[in-house]
């Protein structure tokens, strides 16, 4: 009799547990599911929003980490969280194509036609336009203006989803914001003493940095990263390197490396990875690494391969 009796202790003592479990689970859930959701398609986005929305809204980002988001396509399953949103801000210029035609139920941000773009083939930047897709370079976040811009715009759009956070917001955004400030003021003083001008990369996602900043990028590919480079622009890239006595070639996490390092191994110089900031690996994920740190890593890197002082 004692033996059942403590039996049915046990069971009811883990029915209890479990019970306490799913409740709290459950009430998890709840405060998730309470919570507007606000998908964005591109890690420069999505750590705006991280920023300034903090813990108060649900976010969502879209391109999953480690992915290249040239060639990105969502699963229906992401599809139906996306068309759910509160509101979706994607990076447009061209740089989702399955936005096209897509039914958003919530507010919509195409953030391209927010910001400053600078038109391919040229050195210039346009003021936001009526603009074809793949007439205008998608890479617009290394701009660190455009990155104001759209927090200004990120900042707007969450006080109209929950405007009694509109204090919360404002300070995050003037915090953020002081912050990217800081970070362009670091790179005109880091890059203004530098005895080289040229850095080589193997995807042509730097123009706006490169602009802002006076250097050269030349690349072994143009805006897509997947394009196969011709034997021609390999061996321009080889005698580059030997022009400007180049020490370092970039080339990015997401892409095959094959190309970048054979033209390092027929120059004799190293290999380096510069982060374009479109999207970041599952590793900088779990570090938990902000567009400002990963910008620092960058500026750490072409500083070197530039010979700044």
């Amino acid at each position: 009799m004692k033996n059942l009796k403590n039996v049915v202790f046990i069971l009811v003592l883990i029915a209890l547990i479990f019970w306490i479990m799913t409740k709290d689970e459950n009430t998890k859930q709840n405060k998730i599911s309470n919570k507007p959701t606000v998908s964005l398609s591109t890690f420069s986005l999505y750590d705006i929003a991280r920023h300034v929305g903090g813990d108060s809204v649900n976010l969502v980002m879209i391109l999953p980490f480690g992915v290249d988001p040239h060639s990105f396509e969502p699963t229906p399953k992401l599809m139906a969280k996306i068309f759910k949103s509160s509101l979706v801000v994607y990076s447009g210029a061209g740089l989702e194509p399955w936005t096209e035609g897509f039914d958003f139920q919530g507010r919509v941000i195409d953030m391209s036609k927010k910001v400053k773009l600078k038109k391919l083939g040229s050195h210039h930047h346009h003021e936001h336009t009526k603009h074809k897709l793949g007439s205008y370079d998608p890479h617009y976040w290394l701009d660190i203006s455009n990155m104001i811009i759209a927090t200004n715009v990120i900042t707007d759009e969450l006080i109209k989803i929950l405007p009694q956070n509109k204090e919360l917001y404002l300070k995050n955004k003037d915090k953020y914001i002081e912050s990217l400030k800081k970070l362009d003021a670091d790179y005109k003083t880091k890059l203004s003493t530098c005895q080289g001008n040229t850095i080589i990369v193997n995807h042509n996602a730097f123009s706006y940095m490169a602009d802002n900043y006076h250097f050269n990028v030349e690349a072994l590919s143009g805006l897509s990263p997947e394009a196969e480079p011709s034997a021609k622009k390999m061996i321009e890239l080889v005698n580059d390197v030997r022009e400007h006595n180049i020490s370092v070639v970039f080339f990015e996490s997401f892409v095959s490396d094959k190309a970048i390092k054979s033209i390092a191994k027929e120059a004799k110089v190293s290999v380096g990875v510069l982060q374009p900031l479109g999207n970041i690996t599952a590793d900088e994920a779990k570090k938990h690494l902000s567009f400002e740190d990963i910008m620092r890593e960058n500026l750490q890197k072409i500083s070197e391969a530039l010979r700044c002082q």
